[in-house]
């Protein structure tokens, strides 16, 4: 995700919302998840939604992270 938003002339702290999907229905994968990510946003604490989901796009994928940035142009 820090490739893409440097990509875009975005950072970490111009995210203004993340959605992020873990495959999983035990509820502490779903914190150590979100305890991983909400590490990497340090500060920058954004509206996020986290869900557990029975499987995503790729084999073998846990965990996807949509987030949303913002940049003055």
């Amino acid at each position: 995700m820090k490739t893409a938003l440097d990509e875009a002339g975005a950072a970490l702290e111009d995210v203004i919302s993340t959605r992020v999907l873990v495959a999983s229905t035990d509820r502490a994968d779903l914190v150590r998840a979100w305890e991983i990510v909400r590490q990497a946003f340090g500060a920058n604490d954004v509206p996020s939604t986290l869900l557990g989901v029975t499987v995503l796009g790729y084999e073998g994928q846990l965990v996807e992270i949509e987030a949303v940035a913002a940049v003055r142009g």
